[in-house]
C-alpha cells in the first residue's frame, strides 16, 4: 500500500516535519543566543557539544528502555518535556534570569530527550509501516529532514531579527507541542512495543542482549562498522568544509557562495533519499554498498582535490547522495532484521557509535591534521574513512565467495 495511504505514517511524517523545522530554527538561534549573552566562544562550542554527548552518555540507556515501554507513549512524553525545556529559555530571559549554565542545561537535556524520542521510532516506523516499506518509509522520513533542516536555517536569521534569539526557542517549544499532539493521533500499528522477554530480565541484561544481538549478526556488525566510518567522513566534511572553501576555493568571509556548498551536501540528502527506494528494488542491502562507497570515495577525491567552487558544489552534492543512501539503507537493514523487541536497543547503539562516535572524531581528527598539514589533508580523512569502508565491504564480498559451500 502507497504510504500516502497509510494514515498513522502520515501523521507521524507530519510531526517530524513539524519538529524538524523547529529544531533547525534552533540550530542557529541556540549559539547566536549564547554568544550574545556570554560573548564567549568557548560557551558556544560548549553548547554545540552538549547537543552530541548524550548519544555517549545515554546510547544504550534509551535503546532499553524504549523496548520495555510503550514506544508511542515514550515519543509523546519525550516530546512534551522537550517543549517545556525548550520554552523555560524565553522565560527566563523574560525575567531576566538566564545563564550560560541555563542555556548549556538545556542543550544537552533537549538532545537527550530526542535520543529517547529516536529510541522509540526505531521500533515505531516498522509498527506503523510494516517492513516491507521500510526503505520507502525511511527515504521519506529523512528526505524531509533534509527538506525542513534547509529551510530552518534559512528562516532562522529572519525569525531571530524579527523575535530575538530567545523568542525563536518558544517556536521550536511549540512544534514540539504539536509533533506530540499527531503522534498521538497514530493509533493504527502492526505490532505493540515491549516484548515481555525484555521486561523480565533486568537492566543490565536487557541491554547486554541488544549488544549480543548486534555483534552476532555478521553483517549487521560490519554495516555497523561502515556506518561509523561513514559517520567519521561526515564529521570531517562538515567540520572542515569552511576552512576549505577559504583557503582552497577562495570563498572568503561574508561571500553567499560558502552558503551553496553546504546547501549542496544538504541537497544532495533530497536526491539520496529518492535514489534508495529504487536502488533497493533492485540490490539487497548489502551488495547495494558495493557500489554506493567506492563512487562514495571518488567524488570525496574530486571535493578535495578540485580549487574550482563549482566542481566542488557538483561533486558535494552527489557525494552527499551517496552518503545518505549508504545511511538510511543501514538503518533500514538493520530495522528488517532486528526482533521487534529488540529495535530500539540495536538500532540506538548503532547510533551511538555513528553520532556519538563517528561525528566528532571525526571532526576532531580533520581538524587536528588541518592544523599540521593543510585544509585538503584534513578532508581526506573523509576520503580515507570511506575508502576504507569499501575496502571492508569488499573484503568480506570476497571472503563470502570464496567460502566452501556446504
Amino acid at each position: 500500500m502507497p504510504l500516502r495511504r497509510l494514515p498513522g505514517f502520515r501523521w507521524f511524517w507530519t510531526s517530524r516535519a513539524v519538529s524538524g523545522l523547529g529544531s533547525a530554527v534552533t540550530a542557529v538561534a541556540l549559539p547566536v543566543l549564547t554568544f550574545q549573552e556570554t560573548r564567549s566562544p568557548l560557551l558556544v562550542s560548549l553548547v554545540a557539544a552538549a547537543g552530541t554527548l548524550p548519544y555517549v552518555v545515554f546510547g544504550l540507556i534509551a535503546g532499553a528502555v524504549a523496548d520495555r515501554t510503550d514506544r508511542r507513549r515514550l515519543m509523546i512524553a519525550t516530546d512534551w518535556l522537550n517543549a517545556a525545556c525548550l520554552a523555560s529559555v524565553p522565560l527566563a530571559a523574560s525575567l531576566g534570569a538566564l545563564t550560560a549554565g541555563h542555556l548549556l542545561t538545556v542543550a544537552f537535556a533537549s538532545a537527550a530527550l530526542g535520543l529517547f524520542f529516536d529510541a522509540g521510532v526505531y521500533g515505531f516506523v516498522p509498527d506503523v509501516v510494516g517492513k516491507d516499506d521500510l526503505a520507502a518509509a525511511n527515504s521519506v522520513l529523512y528526505g524531509t529532514e533534509t527538506v525542513v533542516r534547509i529551510a530552518g536555517n534559512a528562516l532562522a536569521g529572519g525569525l531571530i531579527l524579527l523575535l530575538r534569539p530567545a523568542g525563536t526557542l518558544a517556536l521550536d517549544g511549540l512544534s514540539f507541542a504539536v509533533s506530540a499532539l499527531l503522534i498521538r493521533a497514530v493509533s493504527r500499528t502492526a505490532g505493540r512495543p515491549g516484548a515481555p522477554a525484555a521486561r523480565r530480565t533486568g537492566f543490565r541484561e536487557s541491554v547486554g542482549e541488544g549488544l549480543r544481538f548486534l555483534l552476532g549478526h555478521p553483517t549487521l556488525r560490519v554495516m555497523t562498522l561502515v556506518g561509523t566510518l561513514q559517520s567519521f567522513s561526515g564529521g570531517a566534511i562538515v567540520g572542515q568544509l569552511a576552512v576549505f572553501a577559504d583557503r582552497v576555493l577562495g570563498i572568503h568571509g561574508t561571500d553567499g557562495r560558502i552558503g551553496l556548498l553546504y546547501m549542496a551536501w544538504s541537497a544532495g540528502g533530497i536526491g539520496g533519499s529518492v535514489l534508495l527506494p529504487r536502488l533497493r528494488r533492485r540490490f539487497a542491502a548489502f551488495p547495494l554498498l558495493l557500489g554506493v562507497l567506492p563512487a562514495g570515495a571518488v567524488l570525496g577525491l574530486v571535493v578535495v582535490r578540485t580549487s574550482d567552487w563549482r566542481v566542488a558544489l557538483l561533486a558535494l552534492a552527489a557525494w552527499g547522495s551517496a552518503y545518505l543512501v549508504v545511511l538510511v539503507n543501514t538503518m533500514t537493514y538493520s530495522q528488517e532484521v532486528t526482533p521487534p523487541g529488540l529495535q530500539g536497543r540495536v538500532n540506538t547503539t548503532r547510533r551511538m557509535l555513528s553520532s556519538g562516535l563517528g561525528v566528532p572524531l571525526g571532526a576532531l581528527v580533520a581538524g587536528a591534521l588541518t592544523v599540521r598539514a593543510g585544509v585538503q589533508a584534513g578532508m581526506s580523512t573523509a576520503v580515507v574513512a570511506i575508502a576504507l569502508a569499501a575496502a571492508v565491504v569488499w573484503g568480506v564480498h570476497a571472503r563470502r565467495r570464496t567460502r566452501p559451500r556446504s
